[in-house]
């Protein structure tokens, strides 16, 4: 039986605890408590189901914790002592502590419908399911449905698709990628999975998971609302996560419905103990207001900041924007901050659009980019935006983030200095940002003005 002391203990090692390993990992005496065989770097587990690359890839490397001097302990902590900073562990060891740090991540979710418990109804996150669903590729699986157009959704099924699976994506809401960006801005998207022969079923819900006839334990078929019922070797469920706060739940610790409650500096509502990752409950950027941000791109800055507010500096975690993107066939997805019908339930919206090209229109490969922009128009303050284009977008949406993080208005993004090449943009003429601040410019200046036109890329 082991019995330790860390000066920081941290129970998870996802994103957020790696970072801090990093930040802390030489400095003071630390200790990462995974009960998970590896991490894992999610947003590749389409791709290795899809044959690009190897599962194992997919795998992050002990070192990642290791070479920061913190010390890897892969077991499940059983349960914590806030009162005697101590925490026990299945093995039967207990560590103590200075400072605790909770970073116990999220699990999807798995709604618990009529059926659930049936072989072949899956998640999609952990390690093994990787695995699973791969390996039923590899083993001929002939249908699969994927509930939840988000970005896993719809990567998981153009990988199932890919690989010569039936695919059916089904989704409650009306567009695909419902929680990226807005529908006028994803049906291009919808039109793309299509051309690679996933079958859409949106706006319709899921109320049943049916066994086969010829054996019981096996999943069907999915029965939905509409009362089509669709075939299935395989479902997987990408509907969201919940944070997993199980531990902690009668602790004393205060959690919220979306996580543990912390302040701008991660701490939570007990002295010495801090959170930070998809586990806790945190504010919009925009609005302050509690907000979901369950995304890598959260919990590695929140690692971040808690790293160095404890080597002694005074940084605060400033809020969820939510910059994210995806593939969708040859198109590329992005956006960011708040969606139209979201934000008009705070502010005045007004959108803004452009579209050009991605390299000068003269040059060879020439492909659409549209881009949309959202405003507040009391204060002209960006709130949102989003794009598609036939090339990577991240770039654009890190430049929208960034206007929304430092408070842009409009009006300083008219002023933009932007760079132009001919392989790398449109026209040094014009730029997708300050043409959609452009139009939005000009519904700012008075109600009787109207928008310009879209410029029709060729």
């Amino acid at each position: 039986m082991t019995n330790e002391h860390f000066e920081v203990l941290v129970i998870g090692g996802g994103p957020a605890a790696i970072t801090m390993a990093k930040g802390l990992g030489t400095r003071v005496r630390m200790g990462v408590i995974r009960r998970e065989a590896h991490s894992m770097i999610y947003c590749a587990m389409p791709y290795a189901v899809e044959g690009l690359l190897q599962p194992e890839k997919t795998l992050k490397a002990d070192t990642l914790v290791t070479e920061t001097g913190a010390h890897l302990i892969r077991d499940t902590v059983t349960g914590v002592d806030f009162g005697k900073k101590s925490v026990t562990t299945q093995a039967g060891n207990s560590y103590t502590w200075d400072k605790l740090v909770i970073a116990t991540g999220a699990e999807p979710v798995l709604p618990p419908l009529k059926g659930h418990e049936l072989e072949g109804v899956s998640t999609f996150k952990k390690e093994e399911e990787m695995f699973k669903v791969a390996t039923m590729v590899e083993e001929g699986m002939e249908n699969a449905v994927v509930i939840g157009a988000g970005a896993i959704g719809v990567e998981l099924a153009q990988a199932l698709a890919a690989r010569g699976v039936h695919t059916v994506l089904a989704d409650m809401a009306d567009s695909v990628l419902p929680n990226l960006a807005d529908p006028d801005m994803t049906a291009p998207a919808a039109e793309e999975l299509q051309r690679l022969g996933i079958r859409l079923k949106l706006g319709r819900k899921a109320l049943e998971l049916r066994a086969r006839e010829n054996n019981p334990a096996l999943i069907g078929g999915v029965v939905f609302d509409d009362g089509s019922i669709e075939k299935a070797d395989l479902v997987v469920f990408a509907v969201g996560m919940r944070p997993e706060v199980s531990l902690f739940v009668g602790s004393g610790l205060e959690i919220a419905r979306d996580g543990i409650i912390v302040d701008s500096r991660m701490r939570t509502s007990i002295e010495d103990v801090y959170a930070v990752g998809d586990c806790v409950s945190f504010t919009s950027a925009i609005t302050g207001e509690p907000a979901g941000g369950k995304l890598a791109t959260n919990a590695v800055p929140m690692g971040r900041v808690l790293a160095a507010n404890l080597k002694g500096e005074d940084r605060e975690y400033p809020g969820f924007i939510n910059g994210a993107a995806t593939k969708a066939g040859e198109l590329f997805v992005g956006g960011t901050g708040m969606k139209e019908e979201e934000a008009k339930g705070h502010f005045q919206v007004i959108c803004g659009y452009s579209e050009f090209t991605t390299t000068f229109p003269i040059m060879p490969g020439a492909k659409k980019a549209r881009l949309k922009l959202l405003a507040d128009s009391e204060s002209g303050r960006i709130i949102g935006g989003q794009i598609v284009s036939g090339q990577p977008v991240t770039d654009k949406v890190d430049q929208m983030s960034m206007a929304i993080q430092f408070g842009l208005r409009v009006e300083d993004l008219l002023n933009f200095s932007y760079s132009s090449q001919p392989w790398q943009s449109f026209y040094p003429a014009h730029n997708l940002l300050v043409k959609a601040a452009e139009e939005l410019s000009i519904q700012l200046s008075g109600p009787d003005r109207k928008p310009a036109a879209l410029v029709e890329a060729r």
